[in-house]
């Protein structure tokens, strides 16, 4: 079986590697290289690091245009499995591959669609997470689920640590998943869009911590917030970046 990867940060190089001990990777889509730190050195993410190390092919482009959808065509894929690349998938490429486009989704979906679903969940205090393995559609995560893992989220666990444990959760369910698409065996769910939420990229002044908010809130967004964009507040004029904290 053919499979065509689509991914660009360390969340999603877990699935890769698992998906290349299984089928023949055809091809890696993940975003250009970019400058990083203060001296701007470019960088690759960390999905092409992995690629190149399991001496896979590599693809970056700016968007998924008529060019890229002739080479998708081309690999001719049974699957395209997605985790976090960061771009949206046009109706030519979700209909290239022969049993479809799968998504490994950090929430209990409908709950945070969009693309900050771990550091969400942890800021808005809830208690379970967990992985949803949906099949694309043209919207935003609003597929189909063809399963779901939950866990629960510690009172002290930090978006770093939360990632970490969910990594192998959405790499072993998607394997599941296409094991099962493949048999026939499939269970489907559809999403309840009464129930749907929405959540936005994270940005560096999020992490500006209210201290009129209660104890567990303001808590609960230092852990969301780490390492990036990193809590902080303004203690005599100064920035004061907040690394940890505790009720």
């Amino acid at each position: 079986m053919k499979v065509v990867f689509m991914g660009t940060p360390k969340f999603s190089v877990k699935t890769l590697e698992e998906l290349n001990k299984r089928y023949e990777i055809v091809g890696v889509f993940t975003n250009k290289d970019k400058p990083f730190g203060r001296k701007q050195i470019v960088s690759f993410s960390e999905v092409k690091k992995a690629a190149i190390e399991l001496g896979l092919k590599v693809f970056q482009p700016l968007k998924l245009k008529e060019e890229e959808v002739e080479i998708i065509k081309n690999l001719a894929p049974d699957f395209i499995v997605v985790v976090a690349y960061g771009k949206i998938l046009p109706k030519e490429v979700l209909s290239i591959p022969k049993y479809g486009c799968f998504n490994v989704h950090a929430s209990l979906l409908p709950k945070y669609r969009g693309a900050s679903p771990i550091q969400s969940s942890i800021i808005n205090c809830e208690e379970k997470t967990g992985i949803s393995i949906i099949k694309m559609t043209e919207n935003l995560d609003d597929g189909d689920i063809y399963k779901k893992i939950e866990t629960s989220i510690g009172i002290d666990e930090t978006y770093e640590e939360l990632s970490q444990k969910l990594e192998p959760l959405g790499a072993a369910a998607v394997c599941e998943v296409l094991e099962e698409v493949l048999k026939g065996e499939e269970k489907v769910e559809k999403q309840n869009e009464e129930e749907a939420t929405y959540v936005y990229k994270i940005t560096k002044e999020m992490g500006k911590i209210d201290f009129n908010l209660d104890n567990l809130k303001v808590h609960k967004r230092v852990c969301g917030f780490s390492p990036w964009p990193s809590a902080y507040c303004f203690l005599n004029g100064k920035m004061l970046k907040i690394c940890k904290s505790r009720i």
